[in-house]
């Protein structure tokens, strides 16, 4: 069996972003840039103020104090949107507005505060603490030409904004991965049968509730392929055409060695090409991994806890991938085990916790386990913020010794798993 690290390295191997199209940019959130974006513009355009107040030059009110006013000609007026039409010699300022184009000879910006009327046409400044401040440069956000942002970048809000203001309306994005995905099991019925799943003769299809948020959460577009039955009948009718149709394909359950598992059977009926399917971890040891038609398929297990768990370290990173993202993995920390933890089999372990600072004031961080660990045990990882990673060769954890956990909403990548 391969370990965790090296079944997450086999998966990304056979996976590359999806082409890119251009997108009307508000529909760009969340996607990633396919090309790097130069700005055609120096940003500010032009000199600008950062304050309301008068556009002066330094050496006229770099001497300014309460005992040493100086009050100056106010030659006009420019609010934001206008452009000033005279330039401003000694003695002289213009009123100026928030974002407004300095006149020429301005190098300096006092705030409205800092100023007393005088006589019509003048103004007097009382305090020269703002000679040659308040100005936003030309280019000093962005340089015309320059790189703004690269190919592989994640377009959040903010990067949203820097589009826009150099007026990028269709970045080149890759697309969102069309994520099928589907369960199997006589005993699985979807929540129409919920009297079924309530009497306790059926069990409710949570996995395909949960794959059709995780896909959501992570980028992905879910398409549900249904329920097959546990016949090669059944499972041959969902998963034709399931490839032509998405760019990832999902299944949970019958990828063990039980009598009725028959999934890596069927896909290897259907031309497809099996590349790994146990890995050497806990939960979530039944895991496999093969093309259909050429698109990659990940079969996860079909315990609820497993499916999260395997979700997070293989199938995750494989969108991630598709979207075109450079890091696909979530970064392991450095944590303090809370409690002795005893295991039982030499396998890589991935068990719920909760990870928190150690003290009110931050600091190191201390990982707890949310409880029961077994793989049937939903409400472990709905508890759950991290997974607290204990090594094969470690069969017991003492209180106190130094672990790593992946923390489940930390947004910080890297490029290669940790884990």
């Amino acid at each position: 069996m391969l370990t965790p690290t090296e079944a997450a390295r086999l998966i990304l191997e056979h996976i590359a972003p999806l082409p890119a199209a251009r997108r009307p940019l508000r529909e760009a959130l969340d996607r990633v840039l396919a090309e790097d974006v130069t700005s055609p513009i120096d940003l500010p355009a032009w000199d600008n103020s950062a304050m309301d107040g008068y556009a002066a030059r330094a050496a006229d009110v770099a001497s300014a104090n309460p005992d040493h006013k100086v009050t100056l000609a106010v030659v006009e007026a420019v609010p934001a949107g206008q452009f000033p039409t005279k330039p401003i010699g000694p003695g002289q300022v213009t009123r100026i507005f928030t974002g407004a184009p300095l006149p020429a000879g301005a190098d300096t910006v006092v705030r409205q505060e800092d100023t007393e009327p005088a006589e019509r046409g003048r103004i007097t400044v009382v305090t020269g603490r703002d000679a040659r401040k308040n100005v936003r440069y030309r280019g000093e956000d962005i340089r015309k030409g320059a790189v703004v942002l690269g190919a592989g970048t994640p377009l959040g809000p903010a990067q949203v904004g820097v589009l826009a203001s150099i007026a990028h309306a269709t970045p080149l994005v890759h697309d969102a991965p069309r994520v099928a995905f589907m369960g199997s099991g006589d005993e699985i019925v979807d929540l129409n049968r919920a009297e079924d799943i309530l009497s306790g003769t059926k069990v409710a299809s949570s996995n395909s509730y949960t794959l059709d948020a995780l896909i959501r959460r992570n980028g992905g577009i879910p398409m549900d392929l249904g329920l097959a039955r546990d016949t090669k009948e059944s499972l041959r009718q969902h998963l034709a055409g399931a490839a032509e149709r998405s760019d990832l394909l999902v299944t949970t359950a019958g990828v063990s060695v039980g009598d009725h598992d028959f999934v890596r059977e069927v896909l290897t009926e259907l031309g497809g090409e099996i590349k790994l399917w146990r890995i050497a971890m806990r939960p979530g040891a039944p895991v496999g991994f093969g093309l259909l038609g050429g698109k990659p398929w990940i079969g996860l297990p079909g315990n609820p806890v497993s499916v999260m768990v395997t979700f997070e370290l293989f199938v995750r990173p494989a969108i991630r991938r598709l979207l075109g993202h450079t890091l696909p993995f979530r970064r392991t920390v450095p944590v303090c085990v809370g409690e002795p933890i005893t295991l039982g089999p030499k396998l890589r372990h991935f068990l719920r916790a909760v990870v928190k600072p150690a003290g009110s004031g931050g600091g190191a961080l201390t990982a707890r386990l949310t409880g029961p660990q077994g793989s049937g045990i939903l409400t472990s990882m709905a508890r759950a913020n991290a997974l607290l990673i204990v090594p094969e060769d470690r069969a017991t954890v003492a209180a106190g010794e130094t672990l790593s956990a992946l923390l489940l909403d930390d947004p910080h990548h890297v490029a290669e798993a940790p884990f």
